[in-house]
Order: C-alpha cells, then sequence, then structure tokens
C-alpha cells in the first residue's frame, strides 16, 4: 500500500464524512464543531494511533492539518470522547460503505469476492516484553483479560472491508458469520465466499448459496475424520478446492497491513468504547485504501 500524508488523507476523510454524517447532532448544538470534523478527527487519531491528548497537541501544532480539516479552532480532549461515546454505530457503517461506492470493481466484474476471518485486537499499550519481565520475576502468568474480537469481510480485488463487527473474546464466531455476509451482500454484490475452518457449518454454508446465491468454500474440519458428514460439507471434505481456496490469505495480508501500519490497539475502558475503536479501525483503513 502506497503511503499518503495526514493532510490528504484529513482532506478525503472529511469529505467522506460530510456526505455520510448530519452536520449537527441537534439544532441545541454549540455549532463550534460540526459531526463530520469531529468523525474526521477520530479517523485521523486512528491511522496515526493518537491518544484524545495528542490529538488536541498535533492539531494546535499543524495549521495546515486544521485548514484540511476547516476547524477554527481546536477540540480538545474532552470533546473528542464524548463523540465517540454518543456516536452511532450507524453512522460508521454509512462512511465504510460510501468509501466502497467511490472505488469501482476492477475490469467487468459484477459480483465481488469475499474472504471472512477474525483477529485480536489489544485494550491497551501493554507490550509482550512487559508481560514475559512479569512472569520471569513473578512465575505466575498475568490476570486473565477479556480481549476485543474484530471480524472483518474483505473484498477480495479492491482489499476494501465490506463489513465488521467486534465484541468480546474469545469466543466462537461461527454464527456470526451469516449476518457478516448479508451486510456484506447489501454493500456490493457476493459471488464467493472463503472462509477458514472456524466458520465450517451446514447452515452457514446453506445460509451462502441459498439466501445469497453466492458459493462457499469452507474446510470442513469440526468432527473426526471417522464421522460421517452429509450435504455441502462432505463435499468440502472430498473434493476441496485448494487452488480457489488459496486466496483466503488476501484477508489475513489485509489484517496485518492494518497491524503494522495503522494500529493493533482497540483502547478505551469499556467494551462500547472499544467496539466503537475497531469499527473507526476499519474505516480509516478504508479511507487509507481511498
Amino acid at each position: 500500500m502506497a503511503e499518503i500524508g495526514l493532510v490528504h488523507f484529513a482532506r478525503v476523510a472529511l469529505d467522506v464524512a460530510t456526505a455520510t454524517v448530519p452536520r449537527y447532532r441537534t439544532v441545541f448544538s454549540k455549532h463550534q464543531f460540526t459531526q463530520p470534523q469531529l468523525l474526521a478527527i477520530l479517523c485521523l487519531m486512528r491511522y496515526e494511533d493518537w491518544t484524545y491528548r495528542e490529538a488536541e497537541v498535533r492539531l494546535a501544532e499543524h495549521g495546515e492539518l486544521r485548514r484540511a480539516l476547516k476547524l477554527g479552532s481546536v477540540p480538545d480532549s474532552t470533546t473528542l470522547y464524548r463523540f465517540l461515546r454518543r456516536l452511532d454505530e450507524t453512522a460508521i457503517t454509512r462512511a465504510l460503505n460510501e468509501v466502497v461506492h467511490r472505488i469501482p470493481l476492477p475490469g467487468s466484474r459484477r459480483r465481488t469476492q469475499v474472504a471472512v476471518d477474525g483477529t485480536g485486537l489489544s485494550p491497551g499499550a501493554i507490550s509482550t516484553f512487559f508481560v514475559r519481565r512479569m512472569y520471569h520475576h513473578t512465575q505466575q502468568p498475568m490476570p486473565w483479560r477479556h480481549w476485543l474480537k474484530w471480524l472483518v469481510a474483505v473484498d477480495i480485488p479492491r482489499q476494501l472491508l465490506l463489513a465488521q463487527m467486534a465484541h468480546a473474546g474469545p469466543t466462537n464466531d461461527g454464527a456470526n458469520l451469516r449476518p457478516l455476509v448479508d451486510t456484506a451482500h447489501t454493500v456490493s454484490s457476493i459471488g464467493l465466499v472463503l472462509a477458514d475452518a472456524e466458520f465450517d457449518s451446514e447452515l452457514n454454508h446453506a445460509h451462502i448459496r441459498q439466501q445469497l446465491g453466492a458459493h462457499s468454500i469452507i474446510p470442513a474440519k469440526r468432527g473426526k475424520k471417522s464421522w460421517q458428514i452429509h450435504g455441502i460439507r462432505a463435499e468440502m471434505r472430498n473434493h476441496f478446492p485448494r487452488r480457489l481456496y488459496r486466496r483466503r490469505a488476501l484477508v489475513e495480508s489485509v489484517l496485518s497491513a492494518i497491524k503494522r501500519k495503522l494500529s493493533c490497539r482497540a483502547p478505551g475502558r469499556s467494551l462500547l468504547t472499544q467496539r466503537r475503536q475497531a469499527l473507526l479501525l476499519g474505516l480509516a483503513y478504508n479511507l487509507y485504501r481511498l
């Protein structure tokens, strides 16, 4: 992926936010900052992995960045935090879809190929080195903490996020495949769904093929080899299309690029904040691609 500057990213984020978010939340708003401006700043924070205070300081120092965001003054950290708390997740979804609609499918494709995968995001900045040191000195593992699991449906030809969801982990997400691909299908018509063995179930295959009219490739690895399975799962076990399934690895490349170039964290003390930070991370990646 080509690198882009902060000013260009800010202009693109503000343009997309203006097209998808109302200018003000209510008629009683202070009208000091618009909702598109604040959403663009949150995307910029995810793009650079800034904290609220870092965003306040960087905007105060960077006049060209303020002009790109059309800011007359700099919002403080409390303003940004409160906007994130009241931000509707459907607004993030609309902005995500707007970016997808601005990038057409390559060639003469009418239906796209989608790969589904999940990954974990850290709720804080604690390093693995610190965890190893704590274990070395105390001989006790770190206290168990729930982490955030982020599920994405990636458009393989365009390498864009079509749909995403986030929730507390660890958990099995076999049942979450269906609503995820349904949401992706409303954004771009799907012809093929690729997923790993975590999503292996006859119900998932049937839903994709009957409800979406798409082809599904999911390895049938649940259960023992001696089990007698039937239907589409039996077809997957006996005649698995390995060559076509290799394209699923591209979703792992996208997740790796997001963690390396943007962030591997979903910071926040509450699950609500962490979930919205994860969804904003997906939006920031799509804006990055735009």
